[in-house]
């Protein structure tokens, strides 16, 4: 696979019918990917009875001034790893711009700055991710396991994350509701 057909600053779609409700509907920022794997954060949908100040004060962080929005599930691997995606009007160390998407950060600094109020603009709160070891992404995107549309930092920021799927595929020029074997309603 060449540089260009990498996937990293895409969103990745999960198809319908895919096989594994895991990611039913699921729509993936995908933050790495290279001939060594990927790794994407899950965007579309929350996890249940957890916010922001909740995540915040079970890790000891007093919430401050951040707004207490829901935390995002990001994936099935490492569910207690946190990680933020964010606007590029912030950056700590270790932070990675994901062109043309967004920044991601894991470390606890980005979550004292929203706190404080001198974090990014724009910011969602994800636990765990998903990963593909070398080259199995790859195979399930040839198994039509999932569809790689363009990043567009609206989906991420301004779009509810119940509607994040759908609102991608539009995005994409694709009615999903004409996706054969769809089922539910995103």
């Amino acid at each position: 696979m060449s540089e260009a057909e990498y996937l990293a600053g895409r969103l990745l779609l999960a198809m319908p019918g895919m096989g594994d409700s895991r990611f039913d509907h699921a729509v993936i920022a995908m933050c790495v990917h290279d001939e060594h794997g990927a790794l994407g954060i899950g965007i579309g949908e929350v996890r249940e009875g957890l916010t922001l100040h909740g995540l915040l004060e079970d890790i000891g962080i007093d919430p401050g001034v951040a707004p207490d929005v829901p935390v995002l599930n990001g994936g099935p691997v490492e569910t207690a790893r946190g990680f933020v995606l964010h606007s590029a009007d912030w950056g700590g160390e270790g932070s990675v711009t994901v062109n043309p998407l967004c920044s991601l950060s894991a470390s606890l600094d980005i979550l004292r700055a929203i706190a404080e109020g001198r974090g990014p603009s724009k910011f969602l709160v994800a636990l765990g991710y998903a990963g593909w070891g070398a080259g199995q992404l790859e195979g399930e995107m040839r198994h039509h396991g999932w569809y790689a549309a363009k990043g567009h930092p609206e989906i991420l920021f301004s779009t509810p994350t119940g509607r994040r799927w759908t609102q991608t595929w539009k995005r994409e020029g694709i009615d999903p509701s004409h996706l054969v074997g769809q089922t539910g309603s995103a």
